[in-house]
């Protein structure tokens, strides 16, 4: 099914409201991605490009960089989220879980919600069997915590024609890979609907740090900006604000003040909620109790 298919245009200024408990404006998540990257291939990102040139394995230098933030940055940007009591939601490869085991613990310790992000950190389009994966990255969450993950993030927000299609099947309720919106939306599948909860490339430290090359201050001052925006938006109907992050990128020691200064300040505005995307999700299906009879 391809996109136009799956969902239909709909001008947010021509909705009904939404409207969220106790007076509040808007609704902040914001998601730690964790991954494992197989030494033996390609690298999915680089710092550093070879002397050489070409694709060198094993690539220790960009290896070594993303795991630098498992070991380390994970664990400076966990004590940011603990000071400010915020739980995150975890979007984690299957096979990280084994991997890097103690985060894992750490997350499922403080309630946080695990999302499928793929077995391995690999395009979806490149896996061999994509229903296979994403029943191996099911598994492997369930197995650890006891409970089945109810969102996924395609690594690099990566699908194919066919998956949220695959995603409903196998008991998901809801996807963030389609980045057009700043409220829940509804994608049709082959089944029944699927809700897309609002993600970022905007506040995303991959496309800032890595790809438009930013100081880390850039952080900071873009994701002010957008909540300074989105909470005027968010006067008459809520909005939903995603805050992206790597422990490779944001974890780094020159970057993360930058992170922990907008939770700090978004952290102050009593009608602003930190939710997961779970939570999102069921909020959502109060406000539009009939979202999933069709799209």
């Amino acid at each position: 099914m391809k996109p136009l298919e799956r969902i239909s245009f709909s001008p947010i200024s021509q909705r009904p409201a939404l409207k969220l408990p106790n007076g509040a404006r808007m609704v902040v998540w914001t998601i730690v991605n964790v991954e494992e990257w197989d030494i033996d291939q390609t690298m999915p990102r680089t710092v550093l490009t070879p002397p050489a040139g070409g694709s060198p394995m094993p690539d220790i230098p960009n290896w070594a960089w993303h795991e630098y933030g498992n070991r380390v940055g994970f664990w400076r940007m966990l004590d940011v989220l603990d000071a400010f009591k915020i739980k995150a939601v975890l979007a984690i490869n299957g096979s990280a879980i084994n991997a890097y085991e103690p985060i894992a613990q750490a997350a499922h310790a403080r309630g946080w919600e695990f999302m499928g992000h793929g077995y391995t950190q690999k395009n979806m389009q490149k896996v061999a069997n994509e229903q296979e994966d994403i029943a191996k990255t099911t598994e492997a969450i369930l197995r650890y915590t006891g409970k089945r993950p109810r969102g996924w993030l395609g690594p690099g927000l990566t699908e194919t024609w066919e998956t949220p299609d695959l995603l409903v099947e196998a008991g998901y309720d809801y996807v963030c890979d389609w980045v057009l919106d700043d409220q829940p939306v509804v994608l049709k599948t082959r089944t029944r609907p699927i809700v897309n909860v609002p993600y970022t490339q905007e506040c995303n430290d991959v496309a800032m740090m890595l790809i438009q090359h930013h100081q880390g201050i850039e952080y900071y001052q873009r994701a002010r900006d957008q909540f300074d925006q989105l909470y005027a938006d968010s006067k008459d109907s809520a909005r939903v604000m995603a805050l992206v992050v790597h422990p490779y990128i944001m974890g780094a020691p020159h970057r993360l003040k930058y992170y922990k200064r907008i939770l700090e300040e978004i952290r102050s505005y009593p009608d602003v909620l930190f939710w997961t995307g779970e939570q999102i999700f069921d909020w959502y299906l109060q406000q539009r109790p009939d979202a999933l009879a069709g799209a």
